[in-house]
């Protein structure tokens, strides 16, 4: 038996995933992603969970990649076992949302990680970064592909040619980050934002979540299309007509699917 290093509690339709591995810093070696992407999938399967917070250690949200196993690899070894690919592409197909909640170090494949959730929400003390240039390599799990996104050409590039990090106010104000908060305060601001989301259709909220992401990977038209065609579907929905009427009736709406 493996040890767990990645936990999970449920309540109220959100999953709290804790990364703990035994070094504070949260190394992301393939036993902890491994562990990750097999919970927040057991998540996915699960009714009863809507939205899903993923949050590191009292020093880390997780500070990088395992360059000791890295500095062992050569290229055929990498490209063979298709390294970070193998283990990181299933968080890319999540339909339920993820929010980071990053307090501490999000270095390199910590803060590549918390760009593939949904949402950021920082706590003041955290810092990103991408400083994979200083160890004579490139970003492999979307450093130079989704922070360029986040925060423009010129930052993103600033960013992974130093390997200089951020500081969360910096993050924010490059949009990084959705919010801010204290430590002390991190889970719960996230939890927070969490259940307001949950508390929806989940169809729904999958089909927007689909429908941002979209955005990022498409034309302006071909976009506009999916998100027409997905507004088209939800008037198929059950959920769709009691919001409706719940709103006309001036009330809470009472989703079936929530």
């Amino acid at each position: 038996m493996s040890r767990q290093i990645v936990h999970v509690e449920i309540e109220d339709r959100v999953a709290v995933v804790r990364l703990a591995s035994e070094n504070p810093l949260n190394p992301l070696t393939d036993e902890l992603v491994d562990q990750l992407v097999a919970a927040l999938q057991r998540n996915e399967a699960d009714p009863g969970v809507h939205v899903s917070v993923l949050i590191g250690s009292a020093r880390a949200f997780a500070a990088g990649a395992d360059i000791d196993a890295m500095s062992r690899l050569d290229y055929r070894t990498a490209f063979a076992l298709d390294y970070i690919g193998r283990n990181w592409d299933p968080i890319r197909a999540l339909r339920k949302p993820l929010i980071a909640a990053v307090g501490g170090y999000a270095l390199g494949g910590g803060c590549e990680l918390a760009m593939m959730c949904d949402i950021v929400v920082a706590a003041e003390d955290a810092s990103f970064g991408q400083p994979e240039v200083r160890l004579g390599i490139v970003p492999g799990a979307g450093g130079t592909q989704r922070l360029p996104r986040a925060v423009g050409k010129s930052a993103a590039m600033t960013m992974c040619l130093t390997g200089a990090p951020i500081s969360a106010q910096e993050a924010f104000d490059l949009r990084l980050v959705s919010k801010l908060t204290t430590r002390e305060a991190l889970l719960d601001e996230a939890r927070a934002l969490a259940q307001s989301i949950a508390r929806h259709s989940i169809p729904v909220v999958m089909a927007i979540k689909e429908s941002v992401n979209r955005a990022y990977e498409s034309s302006l038209s071909e976009g506009l299309l999916f998100e027409r065609r997905s507004f088209h579907s939800g008037f198929a929905l059950e959920d769709q007509k009691e919001g409706m009427r719940a709103f006309l009736e001036r009330r809470a709406a009472r989703f079936r699917d929530a």
